[in-house]
């Protein structure tokens, strides 16, 4: 069955709180991977130390660690510039120790120079909510970064040198790579190419270098934005055992132009996506994301409405599905 888990920093607040009074066992943990410098290697954030701290602190609190979404420095790997060695190095590590702490699932991002892209985050929407949104419009003229053009064959034959150094220690370590796709699924931007931004190359990413581990993060947002049929989809690499970690979202849109939505507000069958995580036996994590912003100024983040909704649909979701 699909487990409900909430993406979480390394320090309670009263969203952890929320998040166990509402039934959520499962944690995505989140934490500041940058090295810290003159620090020891066991103080380094990726150190076993350090993680073993970071899954004590969830657990005193109730919940299981699934997946690390956070992600070592890696812009020398995803550019193919010097030091990319020192890169894979640490992130070596980090896999090394995750497995040693049973922590079965890390998200990697393969967005270089430009990571996930919003052109507002004040879009009105029901109610009066606000949610976040991307229009190409105002970038198409963009000029160009200062890395200039970054073609998609550049790309691959990074992801390639990455996947082939990276895969052998996480099979190893029986840790699983579950690859983020392009937000927004749309290539290039600025002269960048975004190779994670289509069904089609998901595909070539599992076969480039076949492993057991070598397998995707599904964004149900930026895979709706990829295709019409997102059951068929998830039904296509749940059969081949490459959904490792869900992204469970909405939007309303195309890669060019879209807005973030309510879970039941989108343009993707939800009922149907979890009868197709359902028919493939998918038994791992799915956290709700990119929540709209509920409320007004007089309401504390810290009630998290928007969270609460996610959970609450998420739940009686899963609940009908599987028992039908």
């Amino acid at each position: 069955m699909v487990k409900i888990a909430l993406a979480l920093g390394p320090e309670p607040t009263p969203v952890w709180t929320l998040a166990r009074q509402a039934g959520v066992e499962y944690v995505v943990g989140g934490l500041d991977l940058n090295p810290i410098p003159n620090a020891s290697d066991e103080q380094q954030p990726w150190s076993y130390v350090s993680l073993a701290r970071l899954k004590a602190t969830y657990e005193d609190a109730g919940f299981n660690l699934q997946v690390i979404e956070s992600r070592p420095p890696m812009e020398k790997i995803k550019l193919g510039l010097p030091g990319r060695d020192e890169e894979i190095d640490v992130i070596c590590e980090f896999i090394r120790n995750m497995g040693a702490l049973d922590i079965p699932v890390w998200c990697p991002a393969w967005m270089p120079i430009l990571f996930v892209l919003r052109t507002s985050v004040t879009i009105p929407s029901r109610g009066g909510s606000q949610v976040s949104g991307y229009d190409h419009d105002y970038m198409k003229n963009a000029p160009l970064t200062e890395h200039g053009v970054v073609t998609e064959e550049q790309q691959w034959a990074n992801l390639k040198y990455f996947l082939e150094r990276v895969v052998p220690v996480a099979e190893k370590a029986d840790v699983k790579l579950a690859m983020h796709p392009d937000d927004p699924p749309l290539s290039p931007i600025r002269g960048v190419a975004r190779i994670m931004s289509s069904v089609e190359n998901y595909q070539k990413l599992v076969d480039l270098v076949p492993s057991p581990v070598n397998g995707i993060g599904l964004c149900q947002g930026n895979f709706s934005l990829m295709t019409d049929n997102l059951p068929e989809v998830i039904r296509h690499f749940g059969e081949q055992d490459k959904i490792f970690f869900v992204h469970f979202r909405d939007v309303q849109g195309t890669p060019d132009k879209f807005v973030e939505a309510f879970h039941d507000d989108g343009q993707a069958d939800m009922a149907e996506c979890v009868r197709a995580y359902r028919d493939v036996g998918y038994a791992g994590v799915a956290r709700p994301d990119h929540f709209p912003k509920m409320g007004d100024a007089s309401i504390p983040d810290e009630h998290s409405m928007e969270r609460l909704f996610a959970i609450g649909y998420m739940k009686g979701l899963i609940e009908a599905v599987y028992t039908e």
